[in-house]
Order: C-alpha cells, then sequence, then structure tokens
C-alpha cells in the first residue's frame, strides 16, 4: 500500500495560539487534492494528498479533534524544496488560556457586570443616557422591585468621574467603549478567537511549506476510520462453482471523494493512540539555591597512563532538501498484480487487484472512486471460480441420546489467487438461495469448510460409551503398578431418507490425553478429528470412533495386610508370575502378623503382672505385713516379681523375632523387579 520511502519525515510541529489564525490570513491557503486512500481493517485508513505547487505554500488540514493524535503521530510531509517546513495548530488549551491572557478575559463567558468588575481601575466611556467619561470604581448589587411586586438584584457601575463617584445602573446604558487601546484590541482578538472556534468537533493543521518553484508535493497521514466490510456470494449450482466477493466502504468524513485512487488492506497490525496533541507538563523537585552552602571536603587519587584523546569522530550531515529530493526519486508505483476476470452468473465487471502488502494484503480499486461526504458504496472485490465439493458436515460434540440434522456444507478451496478477508457468504444453490454462512480469513490454496443449513432428510445419533482395560503390571522396588487403558466409544447413527446417496464430514471432538485408536482420521483439526463418511440412500449407517487414554496406578506393597495380597493373588489379570510372588510375599506377611502377635501377647501378661503388683501393693498397705494377710500379701508380690522377672527374656526374644520377619519381608519385597 504505502510504498514510497519517508526520508521527508522531518517535521517541525509547533503550538501557537494567535499566530495560526494570523498565518492563514496573510498568505492564503493552498488545496492540495485527495489522491489516494487505503482503508485497513483494524479501523485505521491512510490518506495521501498530492499535486503540483508553487513557491511558498500554506495547506491546512481539518481533523475531527479524536484524530488529531494520530495525525501527528503519522503525518508525512514530502516537499523536495522545502528544506523548513512546520506544522502549526491550535492546542487543547489554545482558546480557553489565550482567551485568559487577555486583558479582558472572556474564557468563562461572562456578563457585562463580571466584565466590568474585572476592569477595576480602567477608563471607559458611556452614554447613560449623556456621555460620561471615567474610571471604573467596582460594581455593586442593589435591590429593585418588579412590576409584579417582586424583588431582583440590579447590578450599578461605580464610576470615578471629575465632579466625584457617580452610581449608574448597568441597564441604562446605551453604549460602553474603553479609552485604553490594548483592552480595545484585547476584546476585538478575544471576539475573532470565539468566532474562529465555534466548531469544537475539528481542529485544523496548517502545514508551511517555503520552498521555492513548482515541484510535486506530497502530505499523508493516518487516521481512524470505519473498518471496510466485505460481503460475498457463492453459486453452487453451476458446473463450475463461483464466488464473488464485494467490498462496502463508507466516507464518514466532511470532505468528498473525486477521483480517488482507493485500496482496502486486510490484516492486523499493532495500533495505539499517544495523546500528543494536548500540552504535556512534568512536576520538578525544587532544589536548593546553588549559589548557597558549603562544598564537602575530598580527596582524589593520582592519575597515571592517560591515553591520548581520541580524534572527533567525522560526521557527514545531508539536508533536509537532500532528504526531500531522495525521496521524490523513490517509486511510489503500487506493484502490478493479475485480477481475477471471472464471470460470476454472467456478469464480466472489474474487480480489484489483489497484492501483498507487507505482511498484509492488499486490493486496490483499479478505477477512481468518486464518492460523497456522508456516503457509502460497494465496490466489486473479487470473482473467481473455485474449487467446492457439497457435503454435510457433522459435529460429534452435539450431546449424545438426541437425534440431530448435519449441516449443509461446502469443503472451499480458494484458487482465486487472492487472501480472502474474514465475511458473510450468502450462498446460492439449484438456482435459489440456500442459506448464509461464515468464513475467516481464507489463504490462497487453502481448504476451508462452511455450512449454511441443515439436511432434514438425514438423522443421526449419538452414543458415549467407555471401558478400561488391563495393559501391563509391574512390580519393582517394592511398588506394583498397574497400567491400564481406558476406551472411550463414541457410536454415531445416520440414516439417509433422501432419494441420493451423500457424503458427510464427521467432526469427532478430541477428548483430553487420549490417542486416536480407530480409523484413521482424514483430516484433524486443534479440537477435532474429520472422518469421511458415505451415506447410502435409504439405509441407517453406523461409524465408531475409539480413543484411548493410559492410566496408571501406583500400589506400594509394605503397608498391605494378608487379605489384600491374597486379593491380588488370586487376580486372574495379573500374570501368573506375579500372583506366585505375591501369595509368597502374603506367606511373608503371616509371619511377620504372627510375631508381631506373639509380642502383644507376652506384652499383655507383663502388663497384667505389674497392674496385680501394684494392686497387692495397696492391700498390703491397709493390712500391714505383720498380720498373717500382709505375709500373704508379701509371698505373693515375690511370685509376681519373678514372673517378671522370666518374661523379660522371652518379650525381648519375641521382639527380636519380629524384626527379622519384619526385615525378611521387606527385602523379599524391595529385591522383587517383575
Amino acid at each position: 500500500m504505502i510504498r514510497r520511502s519517508l526520508y521527508g519525515l522531518l517535521i517541525s510541529v509547533l503550538c501557537v495560539s494567535g499566530m495560526f489564525a494570523q498565518a492563514i490570513r496573510d498568505t492564503g491557503a493552498a488545496v492540495l487534492p485527495l489522491t489516494n486512500i487505503a482503508i485497513f481493517s483494524s479501523g485505521l485508513a491512510y490518506f495521501e494528498h498530492s499535486g503540483t505547487l508553487n513557491g511558498p505554500t500554506v495547506i491546512n488540514l481539518p481533523f475531527k479533534v479524536n484524530a488529531v493524535n494520530d495525525a501527528l503521530m503519522s503525518l508525512v510531509l514530502n516537499d523536495p524544496a522545502s528544506t523548513n517546513p512546520s506544522v502549526l495548530y491550535q492546542s487543547e488549551q489554545t482558546l480557553f488560556q489565550t482567551l485568559r491572557s487577555l486583558k479582558i478575559d472572556l474564557s468563562d463567558n461572562p456578563d457585562m457586570a463580571v466584565i466590568l468588575g474585572r476592569l477595576r481601575g480602567a477608563e471607559i466611556a458611556i452614554t447613560a443616557p449623556a456621555a460620561v467619561n471615567g474610571r471604573i470604581v467596582g460594581i455593586e448589587y442593589r435591590s429593585q422591585f418588579t412590576p409584579m411586586g417582586g424583588q431582583t438584584m440590579e447590578p450599578w457601575l461605580s464610576l470615578y468621574t471629575e465632579q466625584g463617584i457617580k452610581m449608574f445602573r448597568l441597564g441604562e446604558m446605551s453604549s460602553i467603549s474603553f479609552k485604553d487601546p490594548q483592552i480595545a484590541a484585547d476584546l476585538d482578538r478575544a471576539l475573532n478567537l470565539i468566532v474562529a472556534s465555534r466548531n469544537y468537533d475539528s481542529r485544523d493543521l496548517t502545514v508551511n511549506l517555503p520552498g521555492t518553484g513548482s515541484r510535486k508535493v506530497s502530505v499523508s497521514y493516518v487516521i481512524p476510520a470505519p473498518v471496510w466490510k466485505v460481503a460475498y456470494r457463492l453459486d453452487l449450482g453451476g458446473t463450475k462453482p463461483l464466488f464473488q466477493g464485494w467490498a462496502i466502504v463508507d466516507n464518514d468524513s466532511d470532505t468528498d471523494w473525486s477521483n480517488v485512487r482507493l485500496s482496502l488492506v486486510a490484516g492486523r497490525p499493532v495500533s495505539f493512540i499517544q495523546n500528543l496533541y494536548p500540552p504535556y507538563y512534568l512536576s520538578r523537585p525544587t532544589l536548593p539555591l546553588a549559589i548557597a552552602g558549603t562544598a564537602a571536603a575530598a580527596t582524589h587519587e593520582m592519575g597515571y597512563g592517560a591515553p591520548a584523546p581520541a580524534a572527533a569522530p567525522r560526521t557527514e550531515s545531508r539536508s533536509f532538501n537532500q532528504a526531500m529530493m531522495m525521496d521524490s526519486a523513490a517509486s511510489y508505483e503500487m506493484a502490478e498484480t493479475t485480477s481475477a476476470r471471472v464471470r460470476l452468473a454472467g456478469s464480466g465487471m472489474e474487480t480489484a487487484a489483489g497484492a501483498a502488502a507487507g505482511d498484509q494484503f492488499e486490493f486496490t480499486i483499479k478505477n477512481p472512486v468518486n464518492l460523497d461526504r456522508r456516503m457509502s458504496v460497494m465496490l466489486p472485490l473479487v470473482e473467481s471460480a473455485i474449487d467446492a465439493r457439497k457435503l454435510l458436515i457433522f459435529s460429534g460434540a452435539s450431546s449424545g441420546g438426541r437425534s440431530h440434522n448435519p449441516r449443509l456444507g461446502a469443503e472451499l478451496t480458494n484458487t482465486s489467487g487472492m487472501k480472502i478477508p474474514a465475511g458473510p457468504i450468502t450462498v446460492y444453490d439449484g438456482g435459489t438461495y440456500a442459506g448464509d454462512a461464515l468464513i475467516e480469513f481464507w489463504n490462497e490454496g487453502e481448504k476451508r469448510l462452511i455450512s449454511f443449513g441443515e439436511d432434514l432428510s438425514v438423522n443421526a445419533a449419538v452414543m458415549d460409551s467407555s471401558s478400561r482395560s488391563l495393559v501391563s503390571v509391574i512390580v519393582s522396588g517394592g511398588v506394583m503398578t498397574f497400567n491400564r487403558s481406558q476406551e472411550f466409544v463414541k457410536t454415531y447413527t445416520f440414516k439417509n431418507t433422501a432419494a441420493q446417496s451423500k457424503t458427510l464430514l464427521v467432526e469427532h471432538p478430541k477428548t483430553a490425553d487420549t490417542t486416536l485408536v480407530s480409523p484413521q482420521a482424514d483430516e484433524q483439526t486443534p479440537a477435532a478429528y474429520r472422518f469421511t463418511v458415505p451415506l447410502p440412500t435409504g439405509k441407517e449407517y453406523t461409524f465408531i470412533v475409539r480413543e484411548s487414554r493410559p492410566v496408571m496406578e501406583r500400589i506400594s506393597l509394605l503397608p498391605l495386610r494378608h487379605d489384600a495380597f491374597l486379593s491380588y493373588a488370586s487376580n486372574q489379570e495379573i500374570p501368573p508370575r506375579i500372583r506366585e510372588a505375591l501369595q509368597q510375599a502374603a506367606q511373608l506377611r503371616t509371619t511377620v502378623n504372627t510375631a508381631e502377635t506373639a509380642v502383644r501377647e507376652a506384652e499383655t501378661r507383663r502388663a497384667h503382672f505389674v497392674s496385680e503388683q501394684d494392686r497387692i501393693r495397696k492391700n498390703l498397705e491397709a493390712a500391714g505385713n505383720q498380720t498373717q494377710q500382709g505375709q500373704e500379701y508379701l509371698r505373693r508380690l515375690v511370685e509376681l516379681d519373678n514372673n517378671i522377672d522370666a518374661l523379660t527374656p522371652e518379650l525381648e526374644k519375641l521382639r527380636a523375632n519380629v524384626r527379622n520377619a519384619q526385615q525378611a519381608y521387606e527385602n523379599y519385597l524391595n529385591g522383587l523387579n517383575l
């Protein structure tokens, strides 16, 4: 699209106020016709004004307020004769700040009483009704009765005259004039600024080109614009399907397009708004005076081996005029392309020429475009015979258990030689309207599916099921791993009641973390597998898709109980050698359990003996050791103590048996590698 050098991108942007309007009045504005427009699908448009100018020239470029930032960011001037061009414009606060700076302040739309009150001390001449000269003392408000019996506050002017201070009711004055010529001049200037700024929605950029002689000049910029739209027609009824596209363009500006070269660009460039239009101020820190204060004492190390000063680098400069001349010598021609010239349903319209524009794609309308302001137009974009195959499309994502109808569709191949932007397609078949479809961006040579209705003559039902099967069992390091396969089965049943056979494309949704087992897919998308299925007339057709997902289960064998080992050992899915190993592990687990039981029993007996000793000691304290009963208690205490002493080595031996059995159990399991 914009195939031109940007050597001329040296623009001095000056923010001025009164000088802005004065420059236009003194010099006169030239008209540089709009010649090229490129509208982007990203909501922007490139505008180029070009023509022949003679001598120093001023060009006015009006912009809507919301487009000024983009214009300032993208404006390019190409003038081989101007060495110091500039662009002048009113800033966002120019009117308000300029009015505030004048001796007579009209920035807040004041009434006459407020204006005179602000000019205290100024000399004026009034007629009220006689002519009086004096200096303004101030404005005061007095209560005044209305004819209806109410009250109102009337402003009165206090005027210092040769006869002293006099009061005049403002409503009785027929004229007021200022003796100070600067106040009168500022009043005239303020009124001129207010008149010039009546169009609040528009701002002018004034381009000053102080060049000499006759030369070719261009000014270009990028600003927001309505997105160009596209609508397609597809005729599937003929022997060769025909595809036709129309571009819809809107001119929402206040400028008529006359003999404009129009390009339509499809792409998705990065675009943003930089707030360049309003003045921007930064806050700065307040530092102490540099002249005040004392310097801190410091020492400095001695230097040595200082290198000789390097020679200043040689620079090569080029004037702005030279840059402009290089730019004017650059080629401005678009790449020539061959456009599709195929008739669609008997038409012979001339379509746009398509060509790559960087990483985007550009359609250039071959004939100049004329379009009045605030009008829209449809222009032929593409017309070509394409490859198309009619088929039905069924999505397996539909919920199971219900009857569905597949969608009427077609598989299209882009043989137009152009990149086709996304848009709606009106489909015709059999000489009549068949439905509407949508298509995303369609690259050259790419195949795409569209659907535009439902086929009521074909019914489809979907059923889901799943199952698990054991693939392998591995025992290693005391861990038993089951590798299973989770199989998902989706059964499609189709019944074609039409009088002719049909071709159906099944889009089977992919299940997360699964692998397609059968059948082999014809193609796939990120979300689905696609299968081509023939549908014979008057018959049911069943189509089954199988997917599998690996499922791993890890079981630590050491903490398993004896009955768990026996349960796994009796599982016929587990290989025989692993079942035998598990039976051996169950026996070792039994040995550990038996040894642990013996320890618990011995500990229970010892605990009983200790408990009996405590009980007898309490009885002995009550009976006394000198009584016959007390002597019996002493005898029984000695006997219990002997039993405890005899049980201690036995208990140690039993605990050793548990440790040995547990070690043998763990060594066996950890040593398994099956």
